[in-house]
């Protein structure tokens, strides 16, 4: 683990900070709270449950101590809302701006309510936590803004042309961040994700990622259907790893600050190759898989093969990734089991 980020932690619970997470419901949300929860800061929630889940707290609930769940404070509420955001961001000293509509597919069969969401959404955000004069402001980018770019691994200043509505929405937060640094002084930090996967990640739905998804139809003995020839390719983060990277980036100082990093563990993992972790770390783990994957069409808006460079992270922030596919999947998957049956 990052010897900075040990450090951080140890400050934070000698020095407790009061906090928003927006999205608290969902999946990085809700570890997000739980993390600051155990570090015994205060935490105000926002989640209109649009892909958040009240069982999500629930479980976070049940992680943590009485104690330190009473210094949770939950807001329903939708970031599409301009009030709602200035009441959340009230007295908060650091924001993790989670929430967003996800999903490339979901983006292009309606992109009018993923632009409301994480454009209109976004500014609501920022223009709150401007307002409420906050000390920091981390926000949820994503590598789809690489786009067409080919170039691997992905360096964050880089990029090609989005190919869907959804990487256009997480681009144009970018900007807007960088136009608020630049317009008032604002200080914000951009977490460009490579395929987060973890416990408490929802499996169910059309939109669901690939690794929960899987697992789910493995544990329950049905087809897997793999888009594409399985070759197309990702750098899998695990949960704990974004979690790191969320908190150092919420204390970045200098030149640290005003920036976009990408937040991944620098390899890359092949759909084939994937079904094969999940079906050996699933058997040595009681459940037995005798199924072949079956292969569909390549989905549209993808891209092929995706990797990131995380050495600016690791630079300016003290990012030091902890998890990488096969171990964040070994801690995962009695999880997956327990709450995926």
């Amino acid at each position: 683990m990052s010897t900075h980020f040990q450090s951080l932690q140890a400050d934070l619970q000698a020095h407790p900070h009061t906090w928003l997470v927006t999205g608290c419901a969902g999946f990085i949300g809700s570890n997000l709270l739980e993390a600051l929860l155990k570090l015994n800061q205060t935490v105000v929630g926002l989640d209109n449950f649009s892909t958040g889940y009240q069982h999500n707290l629930d479980e976070v609930q049940s992680q943590v101590s009485a104690d330190q769940w009473s210094r949770f404070r939950f807001i329903e509420g939708d970031i599409r809302d301009l009030e709602t955001c200035r009441g959340a961001t009230e007295g908060v000293q650091h924001v993790l701006h989670q929430a967003a509509l996800g999903s490339v597919p979901r983006s292009l069969k309606d992109p009018l309510t993923t632009n409301a969401v994480n454009v209109g959404g976004q500014l609501n955000m920022l223009v709150a936590a401007r307002d409420a004069q906050v000390q920091s402001f981390v926000y949820a980018a994503s590598s789809s803004t690489y786009g067409d770019h080919p170039g691997l691994p992905k360096v964050e200043d880089h990029i090609g042309k989005p190919l869907s509505p959804y990487a256009v929405t997480k681009f144009v937060n970018e900007l807007y961040a960088d136009v608020f640094a630049r317009a008032y002084g604002f200080q914000a930090v951009g977490l460009r994700y490579f395929n987060v996967f973890g416990r408490r990640q929802d499996p169910d739905g059309a939109y669901a990622a690939v690794i929960p998804k899987w697992v789910s139809a493995m544990i329950r003995d049905q087809e897997v259907i793999i888009n594409g020839d399985g070759e197309t390719s990702r750098d899998f983060c695990y949960i704990d790893n974004v979690v790191q990277a969320n908190l150092l980036a919420s204390m970045a100082q200098g030149e640290g600050v005003n920036q976009v990093y990408n937040v991944a563990f620098n390899a890359r993992t092949s759909l084939n190759q994937l079904f094969a972790y999940l079906r050996d770390i699933l058997g040595r783990n009681g459940v037995a898989y005798g199924r072949d994957p079956r292969y569909g069409d390549f989905r549209a808006g993808d891209v092929r093969h995706s990797q990131a460079d995380v050495s600016k992270a690791r630079t300016l922030l003290g990012y030091e990734p902890q998890f990488d596919i096969l171990g964040g999947l070994e801690i995962a998957m009695p999880w997956y089991i327990q709450f995926l049956r």
